[in-house]
């Protein structure tokens, strides 16, 4: 009876924190990509050449942690729900204790961006949730269809598909919540001061636009209208995507706007590639990392009042940028 009693109370916990995890970093796979990229980089886990799947693995990883929290609550495939959790609860449980004890990588990502845990706290959450699963592994028998197999079945190949289909739609746009320090309606002055009597680094602390007349960030700050046209490495941007964005700042700064390109990568030639891709504004440089936080997007498109955030766009969203 206490089993029993146990396995329904862990399965609503593993459950609801599954499709929670699952949930935050579906609606932001690019995070999870850049995630999995840190873990297999050189002096983490050495293992580079799987670096270019690394947006194929995140997607897997989403989309399995989500549906089998919702197997596990609706009741589909009780044993292989329960053991698939043990398994990836085990992995998770690796990749935590290797960032804890070696401090290689501070953040895990397990919850995306949505809520931040320190790696000691992620490794003892997920040494907690393994107690959890091994309930259910023991009480597997009492884990039943809640309504009907029928439903169950229904449900969890539903949950399937609009995954997938959420993850296509943010592919192609923008993450559908924004949990960063850069959501729109962000005060980026505000977002870079330090908290009295607190140490902690603010959430928007290496953010610049290095130029060689120096940084010129409290200038666009400043500005009443403010466009940021962000590509994050010129080596991976689409041509497509400059041609979009290259129209979207000529019709911004007929209309008065400011225009910044930022960029993590070094220009040998800057006015030759001015020229080439039609963007005679402002090239700043800023960390690659930090652009990648910025916007989901290479290119990307923002615009700025008085150092406010008011608008975010994908280069596939050219068309619907409002000035």
């Amino acid at each position: 009876m206490i089993l029993k009693l146990l396995t329904h109370i862990s399965r609503v916990l593993v459950g609801l924190l599954f499709i929670y995890s699952g949930f935050v970093k579906l609606v932001d796979p690019i995070g999870s990509q850049y995630k999995f990229e840190e873990y297999f980089s050189a002096g983490v886990l050495n293992l580079e050449f799987l670096i270019p799947f690394a947006l194929p693995f995140s997607i897997l990883l989403i989309v399995t942690e989500l549906v089998l929290g919702i197997m596990l609550l609706v009741g589909y495939k009780a044993k292989f729900t329960v053991w698939s959790l043990f398994g990836i609860n085990l992995i998770f449980l690796f990749l935590t204790w290797y960032s804890y004890t070696y401090n290689k990588v501070t953040d895990c990502g397990c919850f995306g961006d949505a809520l931040k845990l320190t790696p000691k706290e992620t490794f003892y959450k997920n040494v907690v949730f393994m107690v959890f699963i091994i309930i259910l592994i023991l009480g597997v028998k009492y884990i039943k269809p809640f309504i009907s197999s029928k439903i169950a079945s229904i449900t969890t190949f539903t949950s399937v598909f609009i995954s997938l289909l959420v993850t296509y739609y943010v592919l192609q746009h923008l993450p559908i919540i924004d949990f960063r320090a850069y959501s729109v309606g962000t005060d980026i002055a505000e977002g870079m001061k330090y908290q009295e009597g607190s140490d902690d680094i603010p959430p928007i602390h290496d953010f610049m636009i290095e130029t060689d007349e120096g940084d010129k960030l409290e200038e666009m700050l400043a500005k009443e209208k403010a466009m940021l046209i962000v590509m994050s490495n010129f080596d991976k941007t689409e041509e497509e995507g400059i041609s979009k964005v290259s129209e979207v700042a000529k019709q911004a700064s007929e209309q008065g706007y400011e225009v910044y390109v930022l960029t993590a990568s070094y220009i040998e030639d800057l006015a030759a590639t001015q020229q080439k891709y039609g963007l005679p504004y402002t090239f700043g440089f800023c960390d690659e990392t930090a652009l990648k936080t910025v916007i989901r997007a290479n290119p990307g498109i923002l615009t700025v009042k008085n150092g406010i955030i008011t608008g975010k766009w994908n280069w596939t969203d050219a068309d619907d940028v409002e000035l």
